[in-house]
């Protein structure tokens, strides 16, 4: 949370946007935290959004305010493929993406895979006879930690809203694919 926050605020002043708000919409985002494999996963940012009104109020947030921070973290999950509704939540989805992608984001997927695993998923590393999913029917990131790559990473830097995200996720998706080439020769 704290490198979105970061990533948010310095996003936000570099996108003439309110940091303060982004900032706050950073920090309440993943309130609620809902694994990666439960079914409820795209409701995730739904029920952050809800739970942070009580604590927008307490923190002096106007109705405004608050209004336009809940919104933006309603539409900011990438798992619930909402576009965001105001420049807030563009700001709130460029800093959660890019904490997804780069060498930070290939820790949190190989992080999240071991976590799976612990609460029962059968996952591992990659598929050992077909590593990355070219002879599947469909990839599968709960079951391989690099499927992941192709069916989520690679794919938000086109969904970057502001310059800024969209220099730093070009060059934080150039890492992963040399990370990808990397690991196919060790393979």
């Amino acid at each position: 949370v704290l490198r979105v926050y970061r990533w948010a605020v310095q996003i936000a002043a570099e996108s003439d946007v309110d940091p303060d708000l982004t900032g706050a919409a950073a920090l309440l985002h993943d309130i609620v935290n809902t694994p990666k494999e439960s079914s409820e996963r795209s409701l995730a940012s739904e029920k952050s959004a809800q739970q942070s009104s009580s604590h927008l109020e307490r923190s002096g947030y106007d109705a405004q305010e608050q209004s336009t921070i809940i919104e933006a973290i309603r539409t900011c999950s990438w798992s619930r493929g909402l576009d965001a509704t105001n420049d807030v939540g563009a700001v709130l989805q460029d800093a959660d993406r890019l904490d997804a992608i780069g060498a930070i984001g290939i820790m949190r997927s190989m992080a999240c895979a071991q976590a799976m695993r612990s609460r029962g998923t059968e996952g591992v590393f990659y598929d050992p006879v077909d590593p990355f999913g070219k002879e599947r029917e469909e990839l599968n990131d709960t079951r391989y930690a690099i499927d992941h790559f192709s069916k989520k990473l690679l794919k938000l830097t086109a969904t970057m809203n502001t310059d800024a995200a969209k220099q730093e996720a070009k060059r934080r998706h150039r890492f992963m694919l040399q990370f990808l080439f990397e690991l196919a020769q060790e393979i």
